[in-house]
């Protein structure tokens, strides 16, 4: 009798899905691998009755989807695109993604629509739940000697993400520069760079000197963007300086003029961030419920190096140090 009700079990939580998890087993933050094997992430909510979800596709910002919803065991999530290429560019099409839950990993499928209703482009990819640690008491984190990443001379320690592009970055009387202007006057792909070094958990100070329209960003483990932007002035925003790209909305506006020396002061640990911007506070131990555009993976338990955005516009960095988590 026990090995059959314990069968019983089984097939009762096998037929019911949602048992096994809860009422809603897609509640929670996903890391993706997306097509092609870039990083991508979802999250999924539930707010007021509501069923919302928010989607990172490899670069630019995390975006809310048009619609999800549960169907039987299955999430269904869709989101509207306009078609970047071949005949149909320019066009909108309609993109279905359907994911099924096993255990902590997820199963999905992509398809695109026309409006004629016709189907293309199907595409099956996976991603992993994530779980958050909770918020670390920074007074009792404590941290290792100082790791100089900059060598005042030149770029070793560093190596380019894509050594097919353009490398516009180097190193002259202790600073660290990007230039992506050629005499031709035309812009070529340029290429970011990062540490040979990766880390885990860590404190990281450096000054960094924005110029005409400087877009460029720090990534910390390779997934998380700290934003470097030319944005003296403006309100606070998710996109602006100091921000964690798209994710985490500065609680001031603490930039410096362009052309100014500007300090960071910026700790990751157990997957929260406090940014220091020129001396106030304007994150302060927040978490990071997953990877930026741009990551170089969406793993958030994986150690990264410190990557550098270059492929955008030109800056200038200096006094890069880092000092480790002790554990």
């Amino acid at each position: 009798m026990k090995k059959n009700a314990h069968l019983f079990v089984i097939l009762l939580f096998t037929f019911f899905g949602h048992s096994v998890y809860g009422e809603n087993p897609y509640l929670g933050h996903w890391a993706l691998t997306i097509p092609g094997g870039g990083p991508g992430w979802l999250g999924v909510e539930e707010a007021d009755g509501q069923l919302k979800a928010s989607l990172l596709w490899g670069g630019g910002s995390v975006k809310p989807v048009s619609s999800v919803r549960l169907d039987g065991d299955r999430l269904v999530i869709t989101r509207a695109q306009v078609q970047h290429g071949g005949v149909d560019k320019g066009k909108q099409i309609t993109e279905t993604i359907t994911a099924t839950r096993s255990g902590d990993r997820l199963k999905l499928v992509t398809v695109k629509s026309k409006r004629d209703g016709k189907e293309f482009g199907r595409t099956e990819f996976a991603g992993k739940l994530t779980t958050l640690p909770p918020q670390p008491d920074l007074s009792k984190v404590k941290f290792g000697e100082p790791i100089a990443l900059l060598n005042a001379k030149d770029l070793t320690g560093w190596k380019a993400l894509n050594p097919n592009a353009a490398l516009g970055w180097s190193v002259k009387d202790g600073v660290l520069s990007n230039r992506t202007n050629h005499e031709s006057g035309k812009r070529k792909a340029h290429t970011n760079i990062r540490t040979e070094q990766e880390f885990e958990d860590f404190n990281l100070t450096l000054e960094t000197r924005t110029l005409k329209n400087s877009n460029s960003g720090i990534y910390l483990r390779g997934i998380y963007e700290v934003q470097v932007f030319e944005s003296y002035g403006r309100p606070p925003s998710p996109h602006n300086m100091g921000a964690i790209y798209s994710r985490i909305t500065p609680a001031v506006a603490a930039e410096k003029p362009i052309g100014q020396w500007q300090t960071m002061d910026i700790t990751l640990v157990d997957r929260h961030v406090t940014v220091v911007l020129n001396g106030r506070k304007i994150i302060d131990n927040q978490p990071v419920l997953g990877c930026t555009g741009g990551a170089l993976w969406s793993d958030p338990d994986r150690p990264g190096p410190i990557y550098l955005q270059g492929n955008h516009s030109d800056i200038d960095f200096r006094n890069m140090l880092l000092r480790p988590v002790v554990k």
